[in-house]
């Protein structure tokens, strides 16, 4: 697509053209969203952190982590298997409504399930409070995952990332006051119910007059159908959320405050980490749905090239974010914050098994083999509930970190044989061990050099904006290299 105008660049970024255009396209507008409501979300927590300290933090993301571990049933697999089916079939786009409004049944149930859990949970009543308002907060988030759905059927991700920006704003304007005038975890969650009370009318409105005009929608088969699609999905994304928060549930009922509060610190930092790899999934996802059902040739041009953006982009994070671990946790949090640096080295492990974990979990989602990824992610639930039983008594938040990372693993070589089971294309390729072994070249050159106590002692945000010039430098230039070999090769054989 050639851009000589700015009708060209507009149309470049607003509009769907071809494949790769679309795909970036996609990618940037995710990552304009996610980059700032993810900043501004992280300023929120360096704040929190620091005016309420670890216990108070720890209360905090021990509510959080307890409502998250039961939200997933307010969804239970519907957006992911919307997003297939409307970008497979425009026609599908009449169902909409009766999914949204199942949406809302199970967000009501699921509610009254938070409420009555909570008096079992703790019986601290502030935290309780806590848990009243973050349901709320919550569950309303993902309502906006119905919405996201449609929207990325269509590939319209611009309009996701202006709301998630909205969102984002609100939250961070009325949270911000209230903590430098009202401090305190119950006033603090107020302020972030109120924020996405506001988001949701905006968004409603919006979504009403100018993308799908919405109504209740009663209908029972196309219920059935949907949960007759989604329940294994569903069931999977309960099993990941109780691995993914029941570190911080059980440390926070056998009254280890504190250690959540160090152990969240250090996985907020993660969760910034891990965005680039929900990006490209979810700019991925419509295009591997369709390209399973339609050409083998081209899924494998679209795996080869995900998997291998997925590795490069996976090895460099993990080492730089290993070596630099202990300047990062004090740039952000202080001294104080000393024990959250092992668990985030520990941690950022498992971001790289997190790249690495998304193309043969959509492969499979678009195949329609939800039941095989339910029995994965059971199984690797069971591991993660088992291993934290016996690591977390006597490692804290050190053995919750290195359960996660087990889990992963675990989960990443079960998808892996499955999908290799299921598909028709290569999964391990040349191409991907040649973009691995530049990968590994370029992340040693790097971790030599900002090792070197001229760049190691420079501030951290110039530190790491050198590491990831030199990376990508290096790997550029060892991609040009292998170029000039293989056109060697391809000249000497003809």
């Amino acid at each position: 697509m050639n851009i000589r105008t700015f009708t060209d660049i507009k149309s470049f970024f607003l509009d769907n053209k071809t494949l790769k255009q679309t795909i970036f396209k996609n990618i940037f507008w995710l990552a304009v969203a996610e980059g700032i409501s993810r900043l501004l979300e992280f300023v929120l927590i360096i704040y929190i952190t620091r005016i309420l300290g670890a216990t108070e933090f720890g209360k905090f993301t021990f509510a959080l982590a307890f409502v998250s571990m039961f939200v997933i049933l307010s969804d239970f697999g519907l957006s992911d298997i919307a997003t297939r089916e409307l970008s497979r079939d425009k026609e599908s786009e009449k169902e909409y409504l009766a999914i949204l409004s199942l949406k809302i049944f199970l967000s009501i149930g699921t509610l009254i399930l938070m409420l009555i859990a909570s008096f079992f949970i703790t019986p601290d009543p502030v935290i309780q409070k806590v848990i009243w308002i973050l349901a709320i907060f919550i569950l309303i988030s993902n309502f906006f995952l119905i919405i996201y759905a449609f929207l990325r059927a269509r590939q319209r991700m611009e309009y996701e990332a202006g709301i998630k920006i909205f969102q984002a704003l609100i939250i961070f304007s009325i949270v911000l006051f209230i903590l430098f005038r009202f401090p305190s975890i119950e006033n603090i969650s107020r302020g972030y119910l109120i924020a996405n009370l506001i988001t949701s009318i905006v968004v409603l409105m919006f979504f009403h007059f100018y993308i799908y005009p919405l109504h209740f929608s009663f209908d029972r088969n196309i219920w059935q159908k949907f949960f007759r699609y989604s329940w294994p999905l569903g069931f999977a994304a309960i099993f990941s959320a109780i691995f993914g928060n029941i570190d911080s549930v059980m440390m926070g009922y056998w009254g280890q405050i504190t250690e959540t509060g160090w152990y969240n610190a250090a996985y907020k930092i993660i969760n910034i980490t891990i965005l680039p790899a929900g990006w490209i999934a979810i700019s991925f996802y419509p295009i591997l749905s369709k390209f399973v059902k339609e050409s083998k040739e081209k899924l494998q041009r679209v795996w080869n090239y995900y998997m291998e953006l997925m590795v490069i982009l996976a090895l460099p994070l993990v080492i730089g974010g290993i070596v630099l671990a202990s300047k990062i946790v004090d740039f952000f949090y202080g001294q104080s914050y000393i024990p959250s640096i092992l668990a985030f080295q520990i941690l950022i492990v498992m971001v790289g098994l997190h790249f690495l974990y998304y193309p043969p979990y959509l492969i499979l989602v678009a195949l329609n083999k939800q039941k095989i990824f339910l029995k994965i992610i059971s199984f690797g639930a069971i591991l993660n509930i088992f291993l934290n039983f016996i690591l977390i008594p006597h490692f804290s938040l050190y053995g919750a970190a290195f359960t996660i990372v087990i889990t992963y693993f675990s989960i990443l070589i079960l998808l892996l044989i499955f999908t290799k089971n299921f598909l028709s294309i290569s999964i391990f390729n040349t191409k991907l061990i040649s973009g691995l072994i530049m990968s590994v070249l370029a992340t040693g050159g790097m971790y030599f050099l900002i090792t070197q106590p001229f760049l190691y002692n420079l501030n951290i945000p110039l530190l790491t904006i050198i590491g990831i010039s030199i990376y990508f430098g290096l790997f550029l230039l060892f991609f040009k290299i292998n170029q000039i070999v293989m056109k060697k090769k391809e000249v000497s054989i003809q």
